[in-house]
C-alpha cells in the first residue's frame, strides 16, 4: 500500500508574524520563504497545499513565491490557483497552490466572487500516485462571516456533486479536502456542514482532532483542517510548531488502500 504525507499551510503571503502586509522588505520575504522551505524539507511531505501565496504582488515583494519555494525545495511539480488579480501600480496576484512530488494530471481553480482583492476560492488537482488518480481540493474560506463561509461551501458541494458525476470512474477514491476554513469545528459552521455533505461519498475523518493552529505563537483556535476519505487509513496527524506564518501547518500521514 502507498503511504503519503500531506501538509496544509496558510503562509500569510510570506510575511511571517508581521501583521502589516506591504511593510515587509523583499529581502525579509525571501528569508522567511527559505525558512518555510527548510521546514517543508524537514517534514518531507509528498504533497503541500498552500493558501495565501503570491504569484506576483506589489505588497509581497513582486516575485513568484511558489516558484521560489519550488526552487528551494525538492518538489518536481507545482500549480497555482489564483483567486485575486489586480493590475496597475498596486498589482496583486495571489490565492492557493500545490507542491507535489507526484505528477499533477489536471487542475482547476474556482473563485467564489469577482473582487480583485480579498477573494477566496479553491484549487482542485488530480495527482498521479503510482498510476492511481488521487483527487485533492485545497480550500480557503471567508475569514469573518459564517454566512459567507456557508454560501462558499454550497458552491464547493455543488461543484463536487457535478465533478463526481463526470469523474467518479477516473478517481481511485473520493477527494481529499484541506485548507484554511477560518472557523473552529462547531456544528453550526463550515467544517461540520462539509463533513455532513461528504458522508454521501463515505465515512470521512476530520484532522486534527486535537490541538490548535492559530495564531501560531500561542494558538487559541483551530482554523486549518484536512478531510480524509475512507480510502486513507492508519492516519497520523501533527500540528507542527512553527512561527514562519501566523498559522501553524497541519501534517497528516496515511496509507492508501
Amino acid at each position: 500500500m502507498q503511504r503519503l504525507r500531506l501538509v496544509t499551510f496558510n503562509i500569510a503571503h510570506g510575511r511571517g508574524l508581521n501583521p502589516l502586509q506591504g511593510l515587509v522588505s523583499q529581502r525579509k520575504l525571501r528569508l522567511n520563504l527559505r525558512r518555510i522551505a527548510r521546514l517543508l524539507d524537514a517534514l518531507a511531505p509528498d504533497v503541500v497545499a498552500l493558501q495565501e501565496i503570491d504569484e506576483r504582488s506589489r505588497w509581497a515583494g513582486n516575485f513568484d513565491h511558489l516558484d521560489y519555494l519550488r526552487v528551494h525545495t525538492r518538489f518536481a511539480h507545482s500549480v497555482f490557483g489564483i483567486n485575486n488579480r489586480r493590475t496597475g501600480l498596486l498589482n496583486l496576484s495571489y490565492g492557493n497552490a500545490v507542491l507535489s512530488r507526484h505528477p499533477i494530471r489536471a487542475s482547476e481553480t474556482v473563485v467564489f466572487g469577482q473582487r480583485r482583492m480579498g477573494e477566496k476560492g479553491f484549487l482542485y488537482v488530480e495527482l498521479d500516485v503510482a498510476g492511481r488518480c488521487v483527487p485533492l481540493v485545497n480550500l480557503h474560506l471567508h475569514h469573518r462571516s459564517r454566512a459567507q463561509r456557508l454560501v462558499q461551501l454550497e458552491r464547493l458541494t455543488a461543484w463536487l456533486r457535478e465533478k463526481h458525476k463526470l469523474h467518479a470512474k477516473l478517481w481511485s477514491m473520493p477527494p481529499i479536502i484541506c485548507g484554511d476554513f477560518n472557523n473552529a469545528h462547531t456544528r453550526l459552521d463550515a467544517t461540520a456542514a462539509l463533513l455532513k455533505h461528504l458522508s454521501i461519498y463515505g465515512d470521512y475523518t476530520l484532522h486534527p482532532q486535537l490541538g490548535r493552529t492559530f495564531p501560531s505563537p500561542l494558538p487559541a483556535r483551530t482554523l486549518d483542517y484536512i478531510f480524509l476519505p475512507p480510502d486513507c487509513t492508519r492516519v497520523k496527524c501533527e500540528i507542527v510548531r512553527s512561527v514562519a506564518s501566523d498559522h501553524r501547518p497541519v501534517l497528516v500521514e496515511f496509507q492508501l488502500k
